[in-house]
């Protein structure tokens, strides 16, 4: 062999496993690459009651969140504050709500736990999420701001029926695009004509004029599926926001939903009730020795005997027909995230920010913000003695107290109120990348709205601030939910309170201490064996009550509860 080639040749062979060493001890050097975040979706229907999704136990037809449900987790234990804005409130902060500023509703009082607003003492999720790089936006209701009305009750109403226009529903400075969403569209007042929505943004533009079919459940989730599709090639993960407003009154669906259950509800509210019951406990997800069904909210009305029946029925269905309308959109926000190849790693948590509703909401009539005739000056019927079926833009009415007991089955009371029924949420968590635990079932952490926060910054490796634009920011009052992702059994809180109204428990492990809105009396039950608080034990542990009262009386005068506006007194 010539010696040029033979040098030659082991020189070659030499250089490529010299390369070929230093390469590979280079790439043994580099470190992994950092795993992406997950995306983060919260969807919150509005006024939905705990038994209404068929995986908590209902009948209506709601594949999407049974598909959410089946392939993540339902959690036994998760509670809300008993109304719209608060809980709002405390979910975008992590704090408990009168902290947050919004003790009951959105007018502004001379309190720091009622200003109506979210206060600059708190930061929200959106802020927090985007000052760690992610993509913020919100579609739906936001309905934690001051409500701007007009001197004029004419002129209020001239407004609510988009007769006259007025530039701001609420000061800019409180619009979601200024609490840190990049993108919103959406109101920003609660109540809503689910066809010609009162106080519809885009960003801080009014939108002056919606298209001649137009309904708000599918605009929500359609500009969510829209906010989506845009993210997609964005090297950012996104963090979104959808509020919906269903199945909140008033009573208006499409009428191809509303036939699917236009026979559902003929055999009235104990049959609907007891079914429930049964199917809950057939999924696994109450123990009927622990959690009995309660009972019926003023039985000595048999269906049978309602003359009401008609109207009630359709109520009821109706109430669905918004349910399975808002269901539909959700499919197509996880079809466009399987389209995208996102839905792996994308967290969506699925819950309802209250009870169903027992408001008979015909009883309140035109105001604030209900209008008295549409667009096109059809008069509103606020159908106090049934004389109009619910559905249609031109009537306002309410599934009332007897439905919302059934809608909450097993519990007993409903919006508004502290006992289970008010306050108890069902609630999924998704997410096919990061949840290890068993999927399908279900998880007995005692969870809040408030956890979102701790446990969106730990999954973002996001900082929590202590300051905010020059503000001091309250400590937040949320447990991570990241451990029971993982199927480890944490207990979660130990203590949790409330008050709205009136209305207030303490709870401390099992424990139970709680009145009703229109009664200072204080109830006690022990949750460990009664679920439904069907046994008050308070005169056979009065130390418990003692202890539980005093529990309660701490949290509420360190957690701005006290004062109230116009009442200095505790």
């Amino acid at each position: 062999m010539n010696k040029y080639k033979l040098y030659a040749g082991l020189f070659f062979t030499g250089t490529v496993a010299l390369v070929s060493a230093a390469w590979q001890t280079k790439a043994a050097k580099q470190p992994e690459p950092p795993k992406r975040r997950p995306n983060i979706i919260v969807i919150m229907a509005d006024d939905m009651g705990f038994s209404d999704l068929g995986c908590y136990g209902g009948e209506v037809n709601t594949p999407n969140i049974n598909y959410l449900a089946q392939n993540g987790i339902r959690y036994r234990q998760f509670y809300n504050t008993s109304r719209c804005c608060p809980t709002r409130a405390s979910l975008l902060t992590g704090l408990y709500n009168q902290q947050a500023g919004i003790g009951k509703m959105t007018d502004a009082e001379d309190e720091p736990g009622y200003l109506g607003h979210i206060t600059d003492n708190a930061v929200t999720l959106a802020e927090v999420l985007k000052s760690a790089g992610y993509h913020t936006a919100m579609s739906g209701k936001w309905h934690v701001s001051n409500t701007n009305g007009q001197p004029n009750a004419q002129d209020q109403l001239a407004w609510l029926n988009h007769h006259k226009d007025y530039p701001e529903f609420s000061p800019i400075s409180q619009y979601p695009t200024s609490r840190g969403f990049e993108k919103f569209f959406g109101t920003i007042w609660g109540v809503v004509d689910f066809y010609d929505p009162f106080s519809l943004v885009s960003g801080t533009t009014p939108i002056k004029t919606v298209p001649k079919n137009y309904y708000h459940t599918d605009a929500i989730n359609d500009t969510a599926v829209a906010y989506i599709k845009g993210y997609a090639k964005s090297l950012k993960p996104f963090f979104l926001y959808v509020a919906e407003n269903a199945p909140h009154w008033p009573l208006m669906a499409k009428p191809e939903d509303i036939a699917k259950y236009k026979n559902t509800y003929k055999g009235g509210w104990q049959a609907i009730r007891e079914a429930r019951y049964k199917k809950m406990v057939k999924l696994g997800l109450i123990d009927p020795t622990k959690t009995k069904l309660s009972e019926r909210w003023k039985s000595d009305l048999q269906w049978k005997n309602n003359s009401d029946k008609d109207w009630d029925a359709m109520a009821m269905a109706v109430h669905a027909a918004m349910i399975d309308r808002m269901d539909q959109g959700i499919g197509r926000i996880i079809k466009i995230l399987k389209e995208t190849g996102q839905l792996d790693n994308t967290l969506i948590v699925f819950l309802s920010d209250n009870g169903a509703s027992a408001e008979n909401c015909a009883a309140y009539g035109p105001g604030f913000d209900r209008p008295n005739e549409t667009r096109d000056g059809r008069k509103i019927v606020y159908a106090t003695k049934k004389e109009a079926l619910p559905g249609p833009e031109t009537t306002y009415s309410s599934i009332g107290p007897r439905w919302a007991n059934v809608a909450n089955t097993p519990y007993e009371y409903w919006k508004a109120e502290s006992y289970e029924g008010g306050i108890h949420t069902p609630m999924i968590a998704f997410w096919p990348k990061g949840i290890n635990a068993n999927k399908g079932g279900f998880d007995d952490h005692v969870g809040h709205v408030m956890d979102f926060m701790s446990t969106f910054v730990e999954l973002a490796g996001a900082q929590y601030p202590k300051t905010y634009k020059g503000h001091n920011i309250l400590p937040t009052t949320g447990i991570s939910l990241v451990p029971s992702f993982k199927g480890k059994q944490t207990r979660g809180h130990e203590d949790l309170f409330n008050e709205h109204f009136g209305a207030r428990y303490a709870r401390s492990g099992n424990w139970k201490l709680v009145s009703l809105s229109n009664d200072t009396t204080w109830h006690l039950y022990d949750l460990s064996q009664d679920k439904t608080e069907t046994t008050d034990l308070k005169s056979k542990h009065p130390e418990k009550v003692h202890q539980l009262d005093s529990l309660w009386h701490n949290w509420a005068n360190t957690h701005q509860v006290f004062p109230k506006p116009g009442n200095k007194s505790k």
